[in-house]
């Protein structure tokens, strides 16, 4: 059974990656303020899940992955490139928004593509790892 903040994690792993598509296709139809609402909220929920993801860890520790055979090789197959890419999001979040602030939109839209879909992978493998882990049979 998934700890409360387990569960948290995984919603705000969701509203972000719902966020980040909502603010993709509101630039492509070239609704700059909407695009500029979702992706502040996306990156106040990743701020929010990442708080919560530390306070979590904190509490509980890191918990171990209980399947086994091809569904083991799986989980793995996602985990490691999600905490790899998560590790770099960080930095490409705070360059992507930096620019998009300062209205450098060149720039802003070089890191962007580069940016948002590590972004989406790391909220929704997030999430594909929380389902792994806490509600697979096993």
């Amino acid at each position: 059974m998934p700890s409360s903040l387990a569960t948290l994690n995984a919603v705000l792993n969701t509203a972000a990656a719902a966020c980040l598509v909502a603010g993709f296709v509101a630039i492509k139809r070239g609704r700059r303020e909407r695009h500029r609402a979702c992706m502040l909220t996306a990156t106040g929920l990743s701020v929010a899940f990442l708080i919560s993801y530390l306070i979590h860890h904190a509490r509980v520790g890191s918990v171990p992955f209980r399947g086994t055979g091809l569904v083991r090789s799986v989980y793995f197959a996602i985990l490691i490139p999600h905490v790899l890419l998560a590790a770099a999001m960080a930095p490409l979040v705070i360059v992507t928004l930096v620019q998009a602030l300062r209205d450098r939109r060149a720039q802003h839209r070089r890191v962007a593509r580069i940016t948002l879909p590590i972004w989406l992978f790391v909220s929704v493998s997030g999430v594909v790892v929380y389902l792994m882990l806490y509600h697979l049979p096993g």
